[in-house]
């Protein structure tokens, strides 16, 4: 069992930069891979960008690339999501999510979600 805990959501301005954290307890996220998830008001949860259990594979959503960067940090058992550049529309609850499949991240098919991270870009 992966137990997701998801930190660093907040209030950020448009073009500033905000970093979230998704630690691992119970299980370390060896042979695992991870990513992030996005839920607007109104709107259906959507990919935001994935990375598989070596750091060598990962893909972003195209409203994102050039503006988020994803990472892990295999000692501290946590992926990161750093957030620069923020527009209003990355407005959403944040939501790391974890299957030893890379696909099933990317399609939001993971066993394994936090609880999710409030982010907030003023105009």
């Amino acid at each position: 069992q992966v137990h997701l805990v998801e930190s660093g959501g907040g209030l950020v301005q448009a073009g500033g930069s905000l970093r979230l954290s998704c630690a691992a307890s119970e299980r370390t996220f060896n042979n695992i891979a991870t990513g992030w998830f996005r839920q607007a008001p109104g709107k259906e949860r959507e990919f935001v960008a994935a990375i598989d259990w070596s750091g060598g594979r990962i893909t972003y959503a195209d409203s994102v690339k050039g503006r988020f960067t994803i990472s892990r940090d295999k000692a501290k058992n946590a992926m990161y999501l750093q957030m620069n550049n923020a527009m209003h529309e990355d407005t959403a609850v944040y939501y790391c999510n974890a299957s030893p499949l890379y696909e099933a991240v990317i399609a939001g098919r993971s066993m394994h979600w936090g609880q999710g991270t409030q982010v907030t870009v003023s105009s």
